[in-house]
């Protein structure tokens, strides 16, 4: 490796954490220009600047330069090293748009790591922390990485735009990833949920999930929607609700979909019912894409088949985001890979929409800074 780390370079904010992410895996330097260098307010904002300081404490040894504007940034990766940390995030993203990507790091960390984030637990541009426990966690133990010690936890919730949140995440370190063959997503066996208020009347979710259910008990028998409403410190600084749902296959796959109330402040008041109802939507239609990813994790999927071992690993995709267009082509400038692509129409799969099944050769990623007991 030490040999051919020449500097990638970009240019733009677009994508900032993925190339972060992998510089920091395959321990290539990075630098990116023109960070809104055209904007009023050109350079990082305060989110990303947030990010790279939770890069800085998760690794051991990195180097981080960037300049007076904030419009160039120059990262050179160290070890990830884990352990026991607190982050405060900025609240203008959700908890969501860090724990992505920790949960990319986390299995190659020297120790286990166990870190408290803050900040805002439900918004409606991240992935919320209750759709990332109940689909990531679960996919990172079909590569292997499993124990009581992989879990995510919710302390106070926290909605935009003070946020007030707070959550635990924990994640065993492993040395190798196992490969995956996953191409049957099965049949909708049940769906859950959780519909939760913060500082509005406990009201407002037994509505969400009235609405919710009366769309999907046309599909499936089996739905339980839990209620959670949190009150006094429990509760974050800002007022808002919201509901997640997951549909579970027989084989294990999660779908998921969510949508949470306007901030504070901001947008026209949004009725609990329509909230249940577009959310109840939203998942039929994740249901429609199927695939045995659901399009949120599309992207760690990817980056675990890559990092496993030498050995072929299959996965079965709904369209692919745009996110995950463009993560294929980082996996290709940082680790050389390059993924097989075969589309499956909706008749040879008999249901859905157009899949496309992911075929790679992993490139035997050792975590090689796991103290050994």
């Amino acid at each position: 490796m030490a040999g051919e780390t020449q500097c990638l370079s970009y240019t733009g904010c677009n994508f900032l954490r993925q190339r972060l992410v992998l510089a920091t895996l395959s321990g290539r330097p990075l630098k990116i220009r023109k960070i809104r260098a055209k904007e009023e307010d050109p350079g990082l904002r305060d989110f990303e600047a947030s990010f790279i300081r939770l890069i800085d404490k998760v690794t051991n040894g990195s180097r981080i330069e960037i300049n007076q504007t904030g419009t160039t940034l120059y990262y050179q990766p160290g070890l990830l090293y884990g352990g026991s940390l607190e982050h405060d995030c900025s609240p203008s993203r959700g908890i969501g748009y860090y724990l992505e990507s920790l949960l990319c790091l986390a299995p190659f960390m020297k120790h286990p790591l166990k870190i408290v984030l803050r900040g805002v637990t439900n918004d409606q541009v991240d992935p919320s922390v209750d759709v990332l426990k109940a689909t990531a966690l679960p996919l990172l133990k079909k590569f292997g990485i499993d124990g009581e010690n992989l879990e995510i936890k919710i302390n106070r919730r926290g909605m935009p735009p003070k946020g007030g949140g707070e959550i635990l995440f924990a994640c065993p370190v492993r040395k190798v990833l196992q490969p995956v063959q996953f191409t049957d997503p099965g049949k909708i066996k049940r769906i859950r949920g959780t519909a939760y208020s913060v500082r509005v009347s406990p009201q407002m979710a037994n509505r969400m999930v009235e609405s919710a259910r009366g769309i999907l008990n046309k599909f499936l028998p089996d739905i339980y929607i839990y209620t959670d409403h949190m009150k006094g410190v429990s509760s974050g600084k800002s007022p808002g609700f919201g509901i997640c749902l997951t549909a579970e296959t027989i084989n294990g796959t999660i779908l998921s979909a969510e949508l949470a109330s306007n901030p504070q402040g901001q947008g026209a008041a949004v009725l609990p019912e329509e909230l249940g109802q577009n959310c109840a939507k939203l998942l039929l239609e994740e249901v429609y894409r199927g695939g045995c990813v659901d399009s949120t994790n599309q992207s760690l999927a990817l980056l675990l088949m890559t990092l496993g071992q030498r050995d072929v690993s299959k996965v079965l995709l709904g369209p692919l985001s745009p996110y995950t267009i463009e993560f294929l082509r980082h996996l290709r400038s940082f680790f050389q890979i390059m993924f097989k692509i075969e589309t499956k129409t909706a008749e040879e799969e008999h249901m859905g929409g157009e899949k496309v099944l992911m075929t790679c050769v992993g490139i035997g990623f050792c975590n090689l800074s796991k103290t050994i007991r």
